[in-house]
Formats: structure tokens, sequence, C-alpha cells
């Protein structure tokens, strides 16, 4: 296939309330089924909310997911829509901020863990030690949460590893919405590939959240943006115009890996008469 239709889905997570949060996931499923979405991100954290007090309590183990999941699982299925949303878990030996990948088939799996964390995740959770990308309809995506877009190697590496597109699952505070807007921006200019960015919106527990889901182009204009309303960003993926772009704007392709060593010239007044 050499398109596909995605959204960034937006809406208010409920601290530590599983069940809430999937039906509304649920509902966001329903939405993209409308839209005719093949593939939908969601936020960070959504499933379990962001808050600290959340991630400093009990998790769901990924053992406990596909009986929490099965009303997303089912929905997706029936849809033949893709999901990626966000969730913390209790991996025993380890707590993580995690991808959760429903498949159109139903299948589940958990295949990436945030590798850059901020503030007070530190304290709780671990980074993952991997990247990872999804293959929906033969288009590879890489998968990322929030700081990880901070990173523009993180993004580079997925696209030196075949993909043409990067989605985020993320949460960010009031104050943020200009660094979002560049980190999308910078990261699909960066490497000629679209940015699917998903952010939680509205209160969730002792935290508020400013939205911002976006679909970004090769280039990084903005073919779909939300504010803080829920609801979803829709756009088409096309393989062409990541070909065309990088053809044009070859800096994936052309960066150097060794930039040497660095020549360091110290000036003062006594330098220049």
């Amino acid at each position: 296939m050499t398109s596909l239709r995605v959204a960034a889905g937006q809406a208010t997570s409920v601290a530590g309330d599983v069940a809430a949060n999937v039906a509304t996931a649920v509902d966001l499923v329903e939405q993209a089924v409308a839209a005719a979405v093949r593939l939908l991100v969601l936020p960070e954290a959504f499933l379990v909310g962001y808050d600290e007090q959340v991630f400093a309590g009990s998790l769901p183990t990924p053992g406990e997911l596909p009986d929490l999941l099965a009303p997303l699982v089912s929905a997706a299925s029936r849809g033949g829509v893709v999901v990626v949303v966000g969730v913390a878990l209790d991996r025993g030996d380890r707590r993580t901020l995690s991808s959760v990948v429903v498949d159109a088939s139903g299948a589940l799996s958990v295949p990436y863990d945030k590798q850059h964390l901020s503030g007070y995740e530190q304290h709780h959770f671990v980074p993952g030690d991997h990247g990872a990308s999804i293959v929906v309809d033969g288009i590879e995506l890489g998968l990322g949460i929030c700081y990880d877009c901070s990173f523009p190697e993180h993004a580079r590496r997925a696209a030196s590893d075949g993909a043409v597109g990067y989605l985020v699952s993320a949460a960010f505070f009031p104050g943020g919405a200009e660094r979002l807007r560049l980190y999308a921006a910078a990261r699909a200019l960066d490497n000629g590939m679209y940015v699917v960015f998903s952010g939680i919106t509205g209160a969730c527990g002792a935290e508020r959240f400013i939205g911002g889901s976006a679909v970004h182009d090769p280039e990084g204009r903005v073919l779909a943006v939300l504010a803080d309303e829920p609801g979803l960003a829709v756009a088409d993926l096309e393989v062409a115009v990541v070909e065309a772009t990088r053809s044009a704007h070859p800096m994936l392709a052309e960066r150097r890996s060794d930039l040497g060593g660095r020549t360091r010239v110290e000036l003062g007044w006594s330098d220049l008469g």
C-alpha cells in the first residue's frame, strides 16, 4: 500500500480508572472508523492516566492487559483499525511507560518502552533499552513517547531503519505549546517523514494538559491539528510524498555520522590589536 489514513486522537484521561479510559479509547476508535482511519494514535499513559500518584501506585501488568483492554481490542478488530496507546506497566522487575499496539486482527503487543524519561517519571520508571517500529499495510512507522520527540536522534534512528512516519504518544503541560509544535515539525523536517502526535487534554488527577494533537507532513507543515478539544486530527500519509521530500531535501541521506574533532579559537581584545 502507498497511502495510509491516520489519526491523532485526544481526550481527557481519568487518573487511575482504566475501565473509563478504555471506554474513551473505544469511543475514539468508533470516530476513527467513521472517518475511514486505518491507524489511530492515542496519548501517553492514557490507559492509566498521567498522574504521579497513579505512577507510584498499583499498575497493570502485561499479563492483565488482554482482560483490561478487551473492549478496545474488540472495537479495533470490528473496525479494522490499528491502535497505538500509552500505558504505565508493572513488569515485575521494573516499571515502564510503554506503547500498547492493538492490531486490527485483535492481536495485542507492547513493543516499546519510553527511552527518555522526564521530571518525576524518573522516580518511578526505568527507560527502555531499544527502539521499535510497526508495519501497517506494508508502511513502516517508528514509535516514540513524548520526551523522546525532544531528541533528534530518536526519530532519526527510526527513519534510518526504514520508517516513513513517527508516531508520538504524549502529554504536554500548560506552557509547552510552542515547544510541542516545534519538536514535531522539526522531527518531520529533519527526516522527511510524517509525524503523528497525540496528546492528553484537560485535567487528569493533579495535572492538566494542553492537547495539541496534530499530523505533520515530511516538510513539517501541519496537515491536521486540534487545540484542547477532544477528537481526532485526521490526515493521509502518502509514501510518494516522503520519497519526493527526501529526494528534494536529502538531509537524511547526506547526514555525516562523524564530524571529526573541534577547533576552538579564543578571541579577545589583544587578538584584534
